[in-house]
């Protein structure tokens, strides 16, 4: 069946090597937690050894290149001031497509305005596509497969992600204040250098999640996040 998008009504103006640490919990497995210090001790160096374990170092790797693309260039403020509404009348259509350059650097050829934009249930469209730099505050993706999207820099301040599933996502520094992430799939996710504000997190899937320490910490701070979540990730 062909899918689609419409958009909802709205206003005008709308260095050194890291160190590792495995969390094993009995439902999910593993989540994969990179500190910024150096040194490889015998923890990291068991991790490095092979089989499943050496699955962690690679995972970490991984991230510690995002890390260091995204040093230099923070989440998007939900204070910051955001370009009028496109009035593209296929605007909602060109997630689809999503950005031809640009990955890590946020780097677009043309701004990708999703905002107020419904993509509920969206199954086939998003999956692996680049929405670098996209504008998707108050944008519906509730039960959509958003499988291996790479989203740098993206601003889902107020978005609706109501069990949306994220597996094999990159997600970079995307801003996701007051966003709606109930029942969210992050598996074998990479979460680096986002906010979670004010989200609503009950019942998210953590499983295999790879996150920085200081990330970690942070998204810790978010009350809502489920005891077994918080046990998935291994918040304290």
């Amino acid at each position: 069946m062909a899918s689609s998008s419409s958009c909802i009504a709205s206003p005008a103006t709308a260095a050194a090597a890291p160190r590792l640490r495995v969390r094993v919990t009995p439902r999910a497995g593993r989540v994969v937690a990179c500190s910024a210090g150096g040194g490889g001790g015998p923890e990291a160096a068991g991790l490095f050894a092979g089989g499943r374990k050496a699955v962690g170092g690679l995972a970490c790797g991984v991230l510690a290149a995002w890390a260091v693309a995204s040093s230099s260039s923070p989440v998007i403020a939900a204070s910051q001031r955001l370009p009028p509404l496109s009035t593209e009348p296929n605007r909602c259509e060109r997630a689809f497509v999503g950005n031809t350059i640009g990955q890590a650097n946020g780097v677009y050829d043309k701004p990708l305005d999703l905002r107020f934009c419904d993509y509920t249930n969206e199954k086939t469209n998003l999956k692996g596509k680049s929405l670098a730099a996209a504008l998707m505050s108050d944008s519906k993706f509730d039960g959509a497969d958003m499988s291996e999207v790479v989203m740098s820099k993206a601003y889902a301040v107020g978005a609706s992600f109501k069990g949306t599933d994220f597996t094999n996502a990159v997600i970079d520094r995307v801003n996701f204040e007051k966003a709606d992430l109930q029942g969210a799939i992050f598996r074998n996710t990479v979460l680096s250098g986002s906010t979670f504000a004010d989200a609503k997190m009950q019942d998210v899937v953590f499983e295999d999640t790879i996150i920085g320490y200081i990330d970690l910490q942070k998204l810790c701070t978010n009350t809502s996040i489920s005891a077994e979540s918080r046990l998935e990730l291994g918040c304290r």
